[in-house]
């Protein structure tokens, strides 16, 4: 009977000490995955709402032979006119697929977004140039501010190589 007493009070105790769990950094992720639903779908309308990203924001420069380094949010708007007016876009990955990001000194999930995605990109047809696509695969991450804005955006992907393909002559 000893027994049964010192297992309930055992029970009671390490009931009584459970603590509250943390959900802080899930909630940031999802209210973040939100932002980044809303940055890809402006991409693919070439309709994208720059009030998401944060004055200080940096894009990476992952391009091979890359000028600089990073980019800032003026030269990122003027790239992507640039390309909308040349370039179609189209998502092919639906639903997106989001995934937690980690802070790189911890390897704890920081609320930062990440996903893998596939999109067909379109030359259209011109007086001077036939219509021709092609899929590429990217890796994008996103990393925001405390404000919920995006501090750091990266985007890996052969885009050499299909820009190559997109505008080769003679054919």
């Amino acid at each position: 009977m000893k027994f049964i007493y010192y297992y309930v009070f055992l029970s009671i105790l390490l009931v009584g000490c459970k603590t509250e769990t943390d959900n802080s950094v899930n909630e940031t992720f999802e209210a973040n995955s939100k932002t980044v639903l809303a940055n890809l779908e402006g991409w693919e309308n070439e309709n994208l709402d720059y009030t998401m990203y944060a004055d200080d924001f940096v894009m990476r420069e992952t391009w091979f032979g890359a000028e600089k380094d990073s980019l800032s949010l003026k030269e990122v708007m003027d790239n992507d006119k640039q390309t909308w007016a040349r370039y179609d876009f189209k998502l092919l990955t639906k639903p997106s697929v989001l995934l937690p990001g980690v802070n790189p000194q911890t390897g704890m999930p920081d609320g930062s977004v990440r996903h893998y995605s596939d999109w067909e990109i379109i030359l259209p047809v011109t007086d001077s140039t036939k219509a021709r696509s092609g899929v590429i695969h990217l890796y994008e991450s996103f990393d925001f501010n405390s404000e919920g804005k995006i501090l750091l955006q990266q985007v890996y992907g052969d885009f050499s190589g299909i820009m190559m393909y997109l505008n080769k002559e003679g054919e």
